[in-house]
């Protein structure tokens, strides 16, 4: 790996750029990363940084970007052919991960989304499988810009901190995908708990305010009703008093 970081050091930044972008676009939009995920290539793209072969604030906008537009055509791909896509041959030797996605995807929703940019199978099928369900393409862009965001920044800031030792970074990062998921998971569920909380809340507010109310309205039906006896009652001897007359 060492022999490749070499040799990209002396490639024009713009064409560095350009790999780097088209690596991590195709690896969602046409399953690239089955052969070569993505993240391999922004750690890169950090190392170089590093070395002052591209500036960093630039290679963040591009790899974001490619993220964000690459997952955006993998659902549409995903969206357009339907269940068509899951007998791709490809898919199809790993029949088993892509149903555990499709669970993940109906348990979770947009999550699964955010969540499937940390794991590199995921991060290729997780938008197609998103297009396959007809998720809300709003609903699946804003998880989708969240994960694209917080992947592609943090990728690349570990390149670039990792300098040529990068090959370590890889590795950590592929092992700590299962704790990355596992804390998300755990904000995710203490979030949703919370929610849930409020909710309740609510609603036994509402439910005390119609209790009340309707406590309220019997106690005066009530007191019509006393009132309505009590003149009636008046009425009736006024007419007795006045018959021997």
């Amino acid at each position: 790996m060492s022999g490749i970081v070499s040799h990209l050091l002396h490639v024009p930044p713009p064409l560095a750029l350009v790999l780097i972008a088209a690596l991590v676009f195709a690896e969602a939009a046409i399953f690239v990363g089955f052969i070569l995920p993505g993240e391999t290539a922004v750690l890169l793209g950090g190392v170089l940084a590093s070395a002052g072969v591209l500036p960093l604030p630039l290679l963040l906008v591009v790899v974001v970007s490619a993220a964000v537009v690459g997952d955006s055509v993998g659902y549409e791909v995903g969206r357009r052919f339907g269940p068509r896509l899951l007998t791709w041959r490809p898919l199809l030797r790993h029949q088993t991960r892509i149903d555990s996605a499709r669970e993940m995807l109906r348990e979770r929703g947009g999550w699964a989304i955010l969540l499937s940019r940390f794991t590199a199978f995921l991060r290729a099928v997780m938008p197609g499988l998103a297009g396959v369900s007809r998720m809300r393409y709003r609903r699946f862009l804003a998880f989708n810009a969240t994960g694209g965001l917080v992947w592609g920044v943090g990728v690349c800031l570990l390149g670039y901190f990792a300098g040529q030792s990068y090959e370590k970074v890889a590795t950590l990062l592929s092992r700590s995908s299962a704790g990355i998921i596992a804390v998300v998971l755990l904000l995710a569920f203490v979030g949703w708990r919370m929610r849930r909380r409020r909710l309740r809340g609510a609603e036994e507010a509402v439910s005390d305010l119609r209790s009340d109310h309707r406590e309220n309205r019997g106690d005066r039906r009530v007191r019509l009703t006393a009132s309505a006896e009590v003149s009636a009652g008046g009425g009736e001897r006024g007419e007795r008093h006045e018959l021997p007359s």
